[in-house]
């Protein structure tokens, strides 16, 4: 979460109290709905009994078994653990699978299940007794849930013999930072909470947390320096490195290591002008040069010497421009050793309490560079989840299964149901067949623009400077450290449970394991393309021609759309919105929730107490009329 507003409070709990009355009569009226009959049962009982679970195979690809072994990391609770590679990537995607019972009548698709963004398959099987994927393999569905890169155990630049072991790591990483929330945080635990797995399993440190976030409070940015400096705060090593300066100026010459920052600093204008050509426009390049230029221009008070600088700059920035090419290579090592020269020659200018400036330029030069790690190590989009993930998945489960037809059923929840809009369109205009025998979305939509949804929240990263000054968001790390202001007295932000679960919907525990373990790092280049929902047109490509909405009426694939009435994230109104896009006799379109309650919020279609009485059923009718080979 990003960019909340000091109203946000008041709004949302405003919203969740007339939800239900504002809504457009049109939507609850729409053409295929079905009117719906609740139960009073708090807490229902599992329909399938327990099943011992043992991790078959993990695999890497169709028919590539990598090692068959007994036990699997203890944060799955799947029958088998299997893992398949994407192409033009070097990520391998969990696929956890579920057996179906054989007290239960045979079917003919395997099932997939696709998860919302930022989060893993443990929202789909949260506890024995409110397992929505044990469920539906309970139902006699050969079920699989796909965790998509940068989620849950997904794996990247690891080899088989690696997998095991890092997977055993995760999941002893999440299991720690869920345990470690007792309900009373102190600095030292909200830090290693913000270092949490989901962090971790990509090689961040809380550096780089801090960095990339710049959302957390001094206090916790303050701890997790503590820890790693041996509770030396940052102002006071940042007085006995002057101190250390002025006491011997000539030792702190000899420091000065020019090759190395003509080295560091050409490999980030490199960096910049190549590795980013594929995520940065040419205005976001500027920008993100445009910071590092300024950073080092503050350096330097002597007016002669920001003359020369500037003129460096000038050459830099348009060599940046051109992109990378084989003969700017020099001329960038040429222009990074003169302005290390002027900074060499502010050193020796500048008054003394200022003689730490080579340390200065260093470390400024170090923490762009960990800026642009980041972005480069989390460069994904929602289209890369559309053409690599997805298919990667839909292949390997179908290899697997060997449908009769080719084809399998699928379930989206919030982003997971909007990939699978977005395939029915894509497809729909490409007059391919998107292999799939029918889709169940819960919670999705593909235009946001007619609803007061809470996401709203995330459109100042539309703006391209904002995205790449936070080039990450830790949902799973900034969740996991509001918990305690949120579930206990004084409760400050209880307000972030409402988005979550509607009240008295989700038992408590289950509520709890699901904020602290369901959620991972979002990349602001996801965030970036989910935000065009939010405009005219709805979600769109990433060149920003291609709106997925306008060609979903050629799809056709049977679609079942559920929306909760109190459901802030993604109202029924929105659901409604890409709903009605879908030919009549394809389309059934429903709101779980009544005015006097039970209410329904955004995970409760999935998690809450009364959804195996009263949405599961649904689906399992739905999908079951649509199962033929």
């Amino acid at each position: 979460m990003v960019g909340l507003q000091s109203d946000m409070p008041s709004t949302i709990a405003s919203r969740a109290a007339s939800t239900f009355r504002n809504l457009n009569p049109a939507v609850f009226s729409a053409r295929t709905m079905a009117p719906l009959t609740f139960s009073r049962t708090l807490w229902p009982s599992t329909t399938t009994s327990p099943v011992r679970l043992i991790t078959r195979a993990f695999s890497t690809g169709a028919g590539d078994v990598v090692e068959k072994i007994q036990e699997k990391p203890s944060i799955c609770t799947a029958d088998e653990l299997h893992y398949v590679s994407v192409s033009n990537s070097d990520w391998r995607l969990a696929l956890w699978r579920y057996s179906p019972s054989p007290q239960a009548p045979p079917r003919n698709h395997p099932l997939l299940l696709l998860s919302g963004v930022g989060t893993n398959a443990i929202g789909f099987d949260l506890s024995p007794g409110s397992s929505f994927a044990r469920y539906m393999a309970g139902q006699g569905f050969d079920t699989w849930i796909l965790e998509f890169r940068g989620a849950g155990l997904s794996m990247q630049g690891l080899n088989s013999k690696q997998i095991k072991q890092s997977a055993n790591a995760i999941s002893q990483q999440i299991k720690a930072a869920a345990s470690a929330t007792n309900g009373s945080f102190s600095a030292g635990q909200q830090s290693n909470i913000s270092t949490g797995a989901e962090l971790s399993m990509l090689g961040l440190n809380s550096k780089e947390f801090e960095q990339s976030t710049n959302v957390l409070s001094d206090q916790m940015e303050a701890a997790a320096k503590s820890a790693q400096q041996s509770n030396i705060v940052p102002g006071a090593l940042e007085e006995s490195k002057i101190s250390a300066v002025k006491e011997d100026t000539m030792r702190i010459a000899t420091v000065w290591d020019e090759s190395k920052l003509v080295m560091k600093l050409t490999e980030t204008f490199m960096l910049l002008s190549e590795r980013l050509s594929g995520f940065l426009s040419e205005g976001q390049l500027k920008i993100m040069s445009a910071k590092l230029f300024d950073q080092i221009s503050k350096l330097i008070e002597d007016s002669q010497l920001s003359e020369r600088f500037n003129e460096v700059r000038g050459n830099l920035s348009r060599l940046l421009e051109t992109r990378q090419n084989s003969g700017i290579t020099s001329q960038i090592r040429d222009l990074s050793q003169r302005l290390v020269n002027i900074i060499e020659e502010g050193q020796r200018s500048v008054s003394p309490q200022l003689f730490d400036l080579q340390e200065r330029f260093s470390s400024t030069i170090e923490d762009f560079q960990k800026q642009l790690d980041l972005i480069v190590k989390y460069d994904w989009d929602f289209d890369q989840y559309l053409e690599e993930d997805v298919p990667a998945a839909m292949e390997y489960i179908m290899a697997q299964t060997k449908p009769k037809d080719g084809k399998l059923l699928a379930i989206g929840h919030s982003m997971g149901g909007i990939l699978l809009y977005a395939r029915l369109s894509k497809y729909g205009f490409e007059g391919r067949d998107p292999r799939l025998a029918a889709i169940v979305t819960l919670a999705s939509s593909l235009d946001y623009t007619s609803s007061n949804s809470s996401l709203k929240m995330l459109l100042p990263l539309a703006d391209p400077a904002q995205a790449l000054n936070v080039p990450v968001v830790p949902l799973g790390a900034l969740l996991a450290a509001a918990y305690p202001l949120s579930s206990g007295p004084p409760y400050v932000l209880s307000w972030l449970n409402y988005l979550i679960s509607a009240e008295d919907m989700m038992h408590p525990k289950l509520l709890k394991k699901l904020v602290l373990n369901n959620f991972c790092t979002i990349p602001a280049k996801l965030l970036l393309q989910l935000t065009t929902a939010f405009r005219e047109g709805g979600l769109c490509d990433r060149s920003g021609k291609f709106f997925y909405k306008d060609h979903l009426h050629k799809t056709n694939v049977p679609v079942l759309a559920l929306a909760g009435d109190q459901d802030l994230i993604c109202p029924p109104e929105a659901v409604y919105e890409t709903a009605k896009l879908i030919p009549e006799h394809l389309v059934t379109y429903r709101v779980f929730g009544a005015p006097e309650g039970p209410h329904y919020a955004h995970y409760d279609l999935v998690g809450g107490r009364l959804a195996v009485e009263q949405v599961y059923p649904s689906i399992i009718e739905f999908l079951s009329s649509n199962d033929s080979a």
